[in-house]
């Protein structure tokens, strides 16, 4: 102990002996910091890379049986030897399969991607693996993030033009888009790509004896170019070139599809050849207006806010140099917006944070001390900044609160080295530098301690698994560094400045130096002011008003300082401290004699106790819900619509526009416009059928066309223009009306996702190997629970069925081997006529598109025009050509098959899901009733197991991490304490009093009935223990400072040892006192404005005159749980550092003493 006492500190004491470089280094660290926060990727939530792996096969024609059989099950066998696998699901549906693997960390995502494509290729080697138009199918393996799947705008083209015209005018864009490096893929939906369609006339063909075999291989032939090799002549090469490629569509009409006796047959003697649109796959629509649309998906990693300015600029470019004037081009869903905004609200209130905590501390250390620890918050902050875009993260929400949180945190390091130092020179009569090293050398090692105390609270949760794991270490890892950027400012950059500058008196500036400071700042202000004012309207503009006010405001608040504040601090330094000091001092020499210790930490378990009884019951009667994310209100309403699998897009087209004019009016009633008529509440609608109608949450991968599918996006204005009214009110009005509407339709009312995406919270799995049964069980469970009426579910629905009707062909064998024709050829043909052939591809302006061979529309979907048709093929024993027809070698009938099949973990698996109605968040509180109702269900379950997964699986899962982390996270503190005190007693009392402060957090929560939100309130307990550890090592360690100096003093020798750590744990709390208070106060301050939901914009309140207040808010709602956790449980906390840790202090050394312990 005595090296503490007497030894400097050589770290601290080198930095004061080189101040110049620590001057060079702090100027150094400011350009760095303020480059990372311009240069930083903005972004609303973090983007998470899972270590996913898809296998996507595309297999035209075939049924998800057939896609189960042939695709799906090969792959998985050989799938299933990879290690390191965590999941593998799989979906088989019509023309399509899809396997996901998920891996855990403990493999490399290439390394993955890798495995997965060997263990493919091998499948696709084997013989007998399917092929299509003479190919093998060629499954893709790729990569893919949520992040990268979800579009971050959608650009809607409109006009007075054909289709043609608008998806050129729309390709222009996708071009120029796609070739932004922020931009990963444009996809256009509402138009179609074109084809060259020969549509054979099935009567035309059979009396002219031609089969698809000829029309194909005419085409073929003809329609190539050949190299015929080099030709040397006269000494020169020549390459002899074949040309046969056509240059215009109509140049196969004249090709000759068969010639006999000098006889020809041309194509235009029994086809027809058209350059046209394919067969509709999707329609778009803004506002009920067809539109064609981009949607735009960004790459991982990049710039969200630039890369839609620059989206932006392209699209203004080319309306004023491209595009005709009455071309319409609007963008909706941006997501930028969104992100700016929620940027915006979390960087003003770091600011405001940092506005309280500067006024707090001008009143407890004075204008300069205030100063001095006011340089660490920029510092650190900016330091941070520089540590985290060196480690490639993004400047997102997540991030940004970690800030705020450390804001309160990180000044306390800062508090405590100028606090010492101040009281050294004060008290002691030292000099400056003198009481610098020797400040730093008293608290250097307590600091660094309860640093990393701090830290090690937060260690365990770097190991959080999974998706929501990869989602919120960013606040730990934000909380981490900015603590240690703190720890190394106030050790090297604030020991340098408090040696060189700091004054015990507090001297007033000379008025001469006030006058020209406050002069040169009020001119040019009113400079800068007046040329933002009257150069217009600009970015330029109005960063110049914006410089000129904080001119102004500066130069005022100066006088404002010097006239009224400064008395007003030194009252409250010199009068009111003192005061709240010795009556802090009477307290504890009235609390810690005799059994009032006792008594103290009786009664403050006892309150625990309460604390723990009163939560569990407003738990159990459902006053407090248990959530896993906050509850945001709506920004986007999302209305999912399904019809049975094989329904024609056209019909689906028509029940969305009945299910968009029932949103129409509901979002444009009057209650959602101002007098003027202005929505306040919706920015725009927009709707999606077929491409593009997937859910990108739960659907990740998914390559099919679905023309059963709509999508229905209505997107929200910002909280702040809502006029307070809850975009919660939309989404209930809706799926109110939308409820049991349209028979037959699925019809899902979601909001965006709070954070990545968990599943549905009432996620019901159903596994076994009779997927009929499966389907049966799944539909009469989903009955049983209806008849339930459990409040909450919004509408139970199952994610597969077997209502696809297919027509099944059944072959003589027999007829058809004795007139010599294969099932091959007969599939084929009907193949072919319904489905096409692929016969080559035309180019035009850089473009290839496709030749496709089948019947005219009207034979296509004639069935008696399908089986009626004659199979010609020439007899390969005489060469004569049979024709036959192919009804009479087959016979059809009517079936039904499963619309898609699902494998999860390569068992069958059949999901019931729902969720949640809105005004409902305890989702675990309903799932627990469906298992309480399912207990008494009465149906068949052989062959079925049943789990409950989805959100309420990853709730559980999370909360048991969380619980394992926070216990992690003490024994972690508990081990460095234990190195620091070389004591268990200490350590015990600082364990005690984290566990007490649970007080705050349970009584908050059982007063009010808020919500327990998993993530939030946890996190922020794991918080609170680092803070709490941090003021008890303070002040224990600082007693035991002052005991070695009272040892050493010989008035005392006549003192008892408890006698001497008695007066030592007094002084100790008494000179700690500050620090103390101060690190709550400027804490629960720095979370104030999002605990409360207060909003206030700094940039527009200096550049626009306007701060556009407002309360509420989603970072509000989001954050909020986690900022009253930490207040609540702080406010507890502070009491418990300054009260019950000396009372448990002196009771343990009582206790020891008693028993005869001469250790500590």
């Amino acid at each position: 102990m005595n090296n503490k006492i007497n030894k400097e500190f050589k770290p601290a004491s080198w930095a004061i002996n080189n101040s110049t470089t620590m001057y060079v280094l702090m100027s150094i660290i400011l350009f760095l910091g303020i480059s990372a926060y311009f240069n930083m990727p903005r972004e609303d939530y973090p983007e998470i890379k899972e270590n996913l792996v898809f296998v996507s096969s595309i297999y035209p024609g075939n049924t998800s049986e057939d896609l189960e059989k042939l695709i799906t099950e090969p792959l998985e066998d050989k799938l299933k030897s990879i290690n390191n696998i965590e999941k593998i699901t799989s979906t088989s549906q019509e023309n399509f399969s899809l396997i996901t693997i998920e891996f855990n960390d403990k493999i490399g995502f290439t390394e993955a991607k890798l495995k997965v494509k060997d263990e493919v290729e091998a499948v696709i080697a084997s013989e007998d693996w399917p092929m299509f138009n003479n190919v093998k199918v060629d499954p893709s393996v790729f990569n893919m993030t949520f992040t990268e799947e979800m579009p971050i705008m959608n650009i809607n083209i409109s006009g007075d033009y054909t289709s043609k015209k608008l998806k050129e005018y729309s390709e222009v864009l996708q071009k120029e888009i796609e070739n932004l490096d922020e931009i990963k893929k444009v996809e256009i939906r509402g138009a179609l790509d074109k084809e060259i369609e020969i549509g054979v006339d099935i009567y035309k063909m059979m009396s002219s004896k031609v089969n698809f075999y000829d029309i194909l291989s005419s085409i073929q032939n003809e329609n190539i170019s050949i190299s015929a090799g080099n030709l040397k002549t006269g000494g020169k090469r020549k390459t002899i070139r074949i040309l046969g490629e056509i240059n215009d569509p109509d140049e196969l009409k004249n090709f000759v599809v068969k010639s006999e006796n000098n006889s020809p047959v041309f194509l235009k003697d029994i086809a027809t050849v058209e350059f046209k649109e394919k067969d509709v796959t999707t329609y778009a629509r803004e506002n009920g207006s067809s539109v064609v649309m981009l949607e735009v998906k960004k790459r991982s990693g990049q710039n969200l806010i630039a890369a839609s300015k620059k989206i932006r600029k392209i699209i203004e470019e080319n309306s004023n140099q491209v595009f005709p004037k009455n071309l319409k081009i609007s963008v909706t869903n941006d997501l930028s917006d969104l992100t700016e905004n929620q940027v915006t609200d979390l960087v003003n209130s770091i600011i405001f944070g940092v506005v309280l905590v500067v006024i707090v501390l001008l009143f407890f250390l004075g204008f300069k001390n205030a100063l001095f620890v006011g340089f660490a918050i920029p510092m650190s902050m900016f330091m941070s900044l520089v540590i985290l875009s060196a480690m490639g993260n993004t400047l997102n929400t997540m991030i940004l609160f970690g800030l705020i949180m450390g804001l309160g945190m990180l000044v306390d390091n800062g508090i405590v080295v100028v606090e010492n130092v101040y009281r050294l020179m004060e008290k002691e009569g030292m000099n400056r530098i003198e009481a610098t090293k020797k400040g730093i050398a008293e608290i250097a090692f307590p600091i660094i301690i309860s640093t990393a105390t701090t830290i090690a609270a937060f260690i365990p949760l770097g190991l959080w698994p999974g998706r929501i794991g990869k989602f919120m270490i960013f606040f730990p890892i934000t909380l981490s560094v900015v603590l240690g950027s703190s720890l190394f400012v106030a050790i090297f950059f604030n020991s340098v400045l408090v040696s060189k500058m700091m004054k015990v008196e507090d001297n007033e500036m000379p008025l001469r130096r006030l006058i020209r400071i406050t002069s040169i700042l009020g001119i040019f202000g009113l400079i800068f002011l007046l040329v933002g004012l009257f150069s217009g309207e600009s970015d330029f503009s109005e960063f110049f008003r914006f410089t000129g006010s904080i001119g102004l405001f500066v130069s005022v608040n100066f006088w404002i300082y010097r006239l009224f504040l400064r008395k007003m601090a030194n009252n409250f330094q010199l009068k009111i401290l003192p005061i709240i000091d010795n009556f802090y001092e009477k307290i504890l020499k009235f609390i810690l004699v005799g059994k009032r210790p006792y008594f103290i930490i009786t009664s403050t378990v006892a309150t625990l106790v309460l604390a723990f009884v009163t939560f569990g019951n407003s738990i159990g009667s459902q006053r407090t819900s248990i959530e896993f994310f906050p509850d945001e209100d709506p920004r986007q309403i999302i209305v999912y619509v399904q019809y049975p699998e094989g329904t024609d897009i056209k019909k689906t087209n028509e029940i969305a526009i009945k299910i968009e004019k029932d949103i129409y009016n509901i979002i444009n009633s009057k209650k959602y416009s101002d007098d003027s008529g202005y929505n306040f509440m919706i920015q725009n609608n927009i709707s999606q059928v077929g491409e593009g109608s997937e859910n990108p949450e739960f659907e990740l991968g998914g390559l099919s066309e679905m023309p059963n599918r709509a999508k229905i996006t209505t997107s929200l204005r910002d909280y702040k223009y809502r006029n307070g009214v809850s975009s919660r009110n939309v989404r209930k009005e809706i799926q109110e009306v939308l409820k049991d509407k349209y028979p037959g339709v699925t019809i899902a009312v979601e909001k965006n996702a709070s954070g990545p995406p968990v599943g549905y919270p009432i996620n019901i799995e159903l596994t076994g190997e009779d997927y009929t049964l499966l389907i049966k069980t799944a539909e009469n469970i989903r009955d049983y629970i209806n008849k339930s009426n459990i409040q909450g579910i919004e509408e139970l629905k199952i994610d597969v069925n077997k209502s696809r009707t297919i027509s099944v062909v059944k072959i003589d064998r027999e007829k058809a081997g004795e007139l010599g024709v294969s099932s091959g050829q007969i599939g084929q043909q009907l193949r072919t006529a319904l489905f096409g052939a692929k016969a080559g591809i035309y180019k035009e302006d850089g473009e290839d598109y496709d030749i496709n061979v089948r019947f005219k529309k009207d034979d296509r979907f004639s069935e008696s025009a399908l089986y009626n048709q004659n199979l010609i093929f020439r007899d390969p024993s005489n060469g004569s050509i049979k024709e036959i027809p192919i009804s009479t070698l087959t016979s059809t009938s009517l079936t039904t098959t499963f619309s898609e099949i699902k494998h999860k973990n390569f068992n069958r698996i059949v999901t019931i899901y729902s969720g949640m109605s809105s005004g409902y968040t305890d989702a675990g509180a309903i799932v627990s009733q469906i298992e309480n109702e399912m207990s008494n269900f009465n149906g068949n379950l052989d062959g079925v197991s049943i789990d409950y997964t989805g959100q309420i699986a990853e709730q559980n899962k999370n909360q048991a991490f969380l619980t394992s982390a926070f216990l992690t996270g003490l024994l972690l503190i508990f081990l460095i304490l234990i190195y620091q005190f070389n004591s268990i007693s200490k350590p015990t009392i600082i364990m005690i009093a984290i566990f007490l402060s649970f007080i705050g957090v349970f009584g908050y929560l059982s007063i009010t009935g808020n919500s327990f939100v998993i993530l939030m309130t946890m996190m922020g307990i794991i918080a609170l223990s680092g803070i709490v550890v941090n003021n008890g090592v303070v002040l224990l360690d600082y007693s035991e400072i002052l005991l070695e100096r009272k040892k050493r003093d010989e008035m005392n020798a006549s003192k008892e040892l408890i006698q001497l750590k008695f007066e030592s744990i007094i002084e100790s709390c008494k000179s700690r006192l500050r620090p103390v208070l101060l690190t709550a106060i400027t804490t629960i301050l720095s979370l104030v404005p999002l605990a409360i939901g207060f909003n206030v914009n700094f940039y527009t309140l200096f550049s626009d005159f306007n701060p556009n207040i407002y309360w509420g808010g989603d970072n509000f709602v989001f954050w909020g749980p986690l900022a009253t956790t930490v207040i609540s449980g702080l406010f507890v906390a502070t009491f418990l550092t300054l009260f019950v840790v000396p009372s448990l202090f002196l009771m343990i050394e009582k206790f020891k003493l008693w028993i005869g312990v001469r250790y500590r």
